[in-house]
């Protein structure tokens, strides 16, 4: 067991495994205490036990399921009342690469209550906790499909979209409260995320990154101070591009007649 020195405590969803589990141990390599969400008592003790042990950090698990509005209340308020928090990992989601023609609908119901409401609720518990506080992280997990909508399952593109747009704007409201976003777009991960989506073959894909690398790579754009990490995008500028054109694109929008391409003879406002 090493010395350990507290940072506060990290609160992670999904650390039983996988992008979860690697940033447990990363974290609490860094000084940090950790609360560990997720629905597998069984594997978030495993997970528990080797941390403990490798890095004397104090490792409490928090068995829940956030899709469960009773076990998403009891994270949240957790977030709203422990003063120790000083950075969650919103990791948790679920995905799928079947088409609207082959999807349960029961189930990508299921994904959009993990992936977006359980994020957003949680997001929303700790943000003016962190306020109070004097400062906090929000770490945000979206994916790269949330750019490249139509690589797989149309409603998971989408829950990471909004996990991309909903970053932005907690950047705009929360950049001078202390508060640091960071949305994190992986690529494919080896990572027992495809097993659940359906697509087993993608884990030792020539183009999958590992779990360890994926999570070192975002640590260290947090250091940085990036505002999205994509491990994966090795011209870092062409980020840079999309944005300043996304913005720009974006003052070009309100405008009181049709585009003339239209046709439309324009009337007086009312």
């Amino acid at each position: 067991m090493t010395s350990h020195t507290s940072k506060g405590t990290a609160l992670v969803t999904g650390a039983s495994s996988g992008i979860g589990a690697v940033y447990a141990d990363r974290l609490a390599r860094r000084g940090y205490d950790l609360i560990l969400v997720a629905r597998n008592e069984e594997r978030l003790k495993t997970v528990a036990r080797r941390i403990e042990s490798e890095t004397g950090s104090k490792v409490q698990i928090f068995p829940a399921d956030l899709t469960d509005k009773s076990s998403l209340a009891k994270v949240e308020a957790l977030l709203r009342d422990d003063k120790s928090i000083s950075l969650l990992v919103n990791n948790a989601g679920i995905g799928s690469v079947a088409s609207i023609l082959q999807a349960d609908v029961d189930k990508i119901t299921d994904m959009i209550t993990l992936n977006i409401t359980a994020l957003t609720r949680l997001t929303y518990a700790v943000a003016p906790a962190f306020v109070s506080r004097g400062g906090g992280t929000i770490v945000n997990i979206a994916s790269v499909v949330g750019i490249a909508a139509e690589m797989l399952n149309g409603v998971y593109s989408a829950s990471k979209s909004y996990v991309i747009s909903f970053g932005h704007s907690l950047q705009k409201d929360l950049a001078d409260k202390g508060v640091r976003i960071q949305t994190v777009l992986p690529g494919a991960t080896a990572t027992e995320f495809w097993d659940v989506a359906g697509y087993a073959a993608q884990k030792t894909s020539a183009i999958t990154m590992s779990a360890d690398d994926a999570v070192d790579a975002t640590l260290i754009g947090l250091d940085n101070g990036e505002l999205v990490t994509i491990p994966g995008l090795h011209d870092g500028d062409a980020w840079d591009r999309w944005e300043t054109d996304r913005r720009e694109l974006s003052k070009k929008f309100s405008n009181s007649k049709p585009a003339l391409r239209y046709g439309v003879k324009a009337t007086a406002a009312a």
